[in-house]
């Protein structure tokens, strides 16, 4: 009957505390006079040897480290799907800019059928299913149970091998077709951060304190390389690549520049001549020189590595919109702390569960087996490292590339180049009758959600949200439109009255009506000096044309080629 008890107890994914003995107070006589005295007598722990005390206590295990972890994961994962949700049908749906089923369809074309190579160069779940006639609603499906499952992690602090291979099997199958949408470092580091997550985990348990399984080392170390490898990387691709970040003057300019500036990006970018300096070389030393900490086998010596990292992502985080990259990229400086450092952040009761998950672990054979995956998931990332390695000693490192199509093991970079000039793309209709011949058409500019257009409109604060079409027409104002066709795309669907398309703009009560005419021009975008009392936050003056003013007629011959689809179709 024992047995059964204790085999019962050690399946159950909540560990039971032991049963103490109880004993009676003692009271009266001799005894109960020696109680009193020593409770008299006995000195209390000064609340500074106590936190010492529980620190030693806790210092070397990551029970508390995993939830705080799970946490942050989770919440991107749901950020991300969110962003999925809001926007994968404008941009990758049925009638989206560069539509999924159509890019899956040149694949399976070019593989002659859904084999390894379809599969290889696409592997997305979307291939198992009726993706041909239903791509939208699959792709809010996908998008819905990620964020479901995301949310439950966030809000549990825990989760099993199945929830997380789900979130990394859904993110995946999106970021495979999502084409030049989602072809940033960030989708790929999502995915390893994810992949990582996943033996990270119990299998089925989603208790924060799951009955003999503790945080696992080779988790705790492939999050600690894969922060190394993103700032050394970060690092060595702006020392190999742009002047400016040897002459340290590369924060003159990016402020300005980046993709999607912020409010706070305005008012540093004000700062003089010898703080952007020091910007610059602050760089230098946290992304090339304090990696080194994240490595060495000391707690205190790793802890304060990932403490720095952590303070740099949130000052990055601050100055700009960027995506949820730097949100993403802090979380695997949280495996740099052990439960001794984040005790403060739990209540005592949590404290107290978490100990007597400690006191019940025991090793069974689940314990081992653990184990011997942990060590297969160690060779394997060793052995997929080696082109990253190769490609970090690289005089011509590649930033953000990808050497498995399965996205385990990646190399990555920022700001190899900075711009120095910002330049933008600016859409302008006209529901004049002749506007492309009469030089006193009337044009009105379209504002998008928050890429920089009207100049007296404050910059957006969004981050970790993202609006991909804002970020991708950063990258074609310093380019042209044959090099984004999708351009000529969304031009067809404005002056088509595409409704659908309008959702990834901001509202433009121009739009009501359809327009006749559209064209796109090039303008040169300066900030204004803080307090010069303009109201304005922009200068611009025009550079020149970028897409010639043009009529719905005029791009119907590419729409059919492309085999885009208007409303009308």
């Amino acid at each position: 009957m024992a047995k059964i008890v204790e085999e019962f107890q050690e399946s159950n994914c909540s560990p039971k505390p032991r049963r103490r003995h109880v004993q009676k107070k003692l009271g009266g006589g001799q005894a109960g006079e020696r109680h009193e005295r020593a409770t008299k007598t006995t000195p209390r722990a000064s609340p500074q040897g106590t936190s010492r005390q529980q620190d030693d206590r806790l210092a070397g295990e990551f029970w508390l480290t995993r939830i705080v972890f799970l946490r942050m994961l989770g919440f991107i994962y749901f950020v991300a799907f969110l962003v999925a949700l809001h926007q994968n049908r404008q941009l990758i749906g049925k009638r989206g800019l560069l539509p999924a089923d159509l890019y899956m369809r040149s694949i399976k074309s070019h593989f002659k059928g859904v084999n390894y190579g379809s599969l290889s160069t696409a592997p997305t779940v979307l291939w198992f299913m009726d993706w041909q006639n239903s791509v939208d609603y699959l792709l809010d499906e996908i998008a819905l149970v990620g964020v479901f499952l995301s949310a439950l992690v966030v809000l549990r602090g825990g989760a099993n091998m199945v929830i997380m291979i789900l979130l990394w099997v859904l993110y995946h199958s999106i970021v495979a077709v999502g084409q030049t949408w989602y072809s940033f470092g960030w989708e790929s580091q999502l995915l390893e951060t994810g992949f990582l997550a996943i033996f990270l985990v119990p299998v089925w348990c989603c208790n924060p304190f799951p009955a003999n399984c503790p945080t696992p080392w080779v988790a705790r170390w492939g999050y600690r390389w894969l922060l190394f490898r993103i700032m050394l990387g970060a690092g060595l691709i702006k020392i190999r690549g742009d002047q400016c970040w040897r002459d340290l003057t590369c924060m003159d300019y990016h402020y300005e520049t980046q993709p999607v500036p912020n409010p706070v990006s305005y008012f540093l970018h004000q700062s003089p001549w010898f703080v952007h300096q020091f910007e610059t070389a602050a760089n230098h030393v946290v992304e090339l020189l304090c990696p080194l900490l994240l490595i060495l086998p000391f707690r205190r010596l790793c802890g304060l590595g990932g403490l720095l990292q952590l303070l740099f992502q949130i000052v990055l985080i601050i100055s700009g919109n960027l995506s949820f990259l730097n949100w993403l990229t802090l979380i695997p400086s949280i495996l740099c702390f052990d439960d001794g450092m984040l005790a403060y952040l739990f209540p005592a009761s949590t404290l107290k569960r978490r100990q007597r998950a400690v006191t019940a672990s025991r090793r069974t054979l689940g314990f081992y087996t653990r184990q011997a995956v942990s060590l297969s998931l160690a060779i394997l990332i060793g052995y997929l490292s080696i082109p990253v390695v190769q490609n970090l000693l690289s005089s011509r490192q590649a930033m953000n590339t990808s050497f498995d199509p399965l996205r385990i093991v990646n190399t990555y970079g920022a700001f190899g180049s900075v711009t120095k000039e910002r330049t933008e793309v600016i859409v302008q209709v006209s529901h004049d009758r002749n506007a492309r011949n009469d030089v006193a058409a009337r044009w009105t500019d379209l504002e998008f959600k928050c890429k920089p257009g009207d100049v007296s409109r404050r910059p957006c604060l969004i981050s970790p949200y993202h609006y991909r079409l804002d970020w991708l027409m950063w990258f074609a104002a310093f380019q042209n439109y044959q090099q984004n066709p999708w351009l000529l795309h969304l031009s067809a669907k404005i002056l088509a009255g595409d409704r659908s398309v309008l959702h990834l703009m901001a509202n433009n009560p121009v739009l009501e009506k359809r327009p006749r005419w559209l064209r796109m021009q090039h303008f040169r975008y300066e900030y204004t000096a803080a307090g010069a009392g303009s109201g304005k936050w922009w200068k611009r003056r025009l550079i020149g044309e970028y897409l010639p003013v043009v009529q719905l007629s005029d791009l119907m011959n590419v729409v059919r080629q492309q085999g885009w689809r208007l409303p009308d179709d």
